[in-house]
């Protein structure tokens, strides 16, 4: 924990990212663009990567508007080299990087006899490969540093499983093993790894679930608050897990769901 921060007197500064660089991969579209916001509104510098510029413009003015700055990259992430093009250029734009959200993933919805072998190497190429070797690559500079959050992103299918979404599942049952992993290993280094498990969130991956009227019916008899949440719901979470606030939280799969698992 930051000198200045006094343990024995809870502040509200806690919970701000000032002078903090924030790197969060698809930061630019769905719930990405709210984390980005949220970053920037709590006081960090922002850089986003994404496999196209879709949302670029439009995150940049609401993050300027904050007084912050953000920088983009358009690289495909699944590529070998793709972590350490990233690290070196948040390094040359920003000089360090304290806060890593690999928020970039996909989904797709078929049954298990159908299911394409390409789409389930695609799904892992994201979902999995390119979180790890992000975090082992940002990893060796928050080593480095001897400090640094990580962020990763599950959902609620790193708990329950739906018909259709075998790889999905089986990609963020990984996310979550290895979020716990990562967090025995680097906490030593005084770096806190954790996840958040979204639930049902209006946003285009959940926009098949949200047209097909049956499967909505059997969501909405599960909610307790009858309602998918808005991205930005999810800000409050992000904010705590990347502050001094959650300094002492390590290896934790945060479930923001409204109740849908207590049911």
């Amino acid at each position: 924990m930051d000198n200045k921060i006094a343990l024995q007197n809870f502040d509200l500064d806690w919970f701000s990212l000032k002078n903090k660089v924030a790197l969060i991969t698809g930061g630019a579209s769905g719930i990405g663009k709210s984390y980005s916001i949220a970053m920037a509104k709590a006081g960090a510098d922002v850089f986003s990567v994404s496999a196209s510029q879709n949302g670029w413009e439009e995150t940049r003015r609401a993050i300027e508007q904050t007084g912050q700055k953000i920088e983009f990259l358009q690289l495909d992430i699944t590529n070998p080299s793709a972590a350490e093009k990233i690290v070196t250029e948040v390094i040359k734009r920003f000089g360090r990087i304290d806060i890593l959200v690999n928020n970039a993933g996909m989904q797709h919805r078929d049954k298990l006899i159908d299911f394409p072998s390409e789409d389930w190497q695609k799904l892992f190429s994201l979902n999995v490969d390119a979180l790890f070797y992000l975090s082992q690559a940002v990893g060796r500079v928050m080593v480095q540093q001897q400090s640094g959050k990580i962020i990763n992103i599950a959902s609620l299918a790193a708990f329950v499983a739906a018909k259709g979404i075998v790889a999905y599942t089986a990609t963020k049952h990984a996310v979550a093993g290895i979020t716990k992993s990562l967090a025995t290993e680097l906490g030593e280094e005084h770096i806190q790894i954790n996840a958040i498990a979204p639930g049902y969130i209006k946003t285009p991956l959940s926009q098949a679930v949200q047209d097909d009227p049956v499967r909505m019916k059997e969501i909405m008899d599960h909610l307790p608050d009858k309602r998918f949440a808005d991205p930005v719901e999810l800000s409050g979470t992000l904010i705590y897990l990347a502050s001094h606030a959650s300094d002492y939280v390590n290896g934790q799969i945060l479930v923001v769901d409204g109740g849908y698992l207590v049911r």
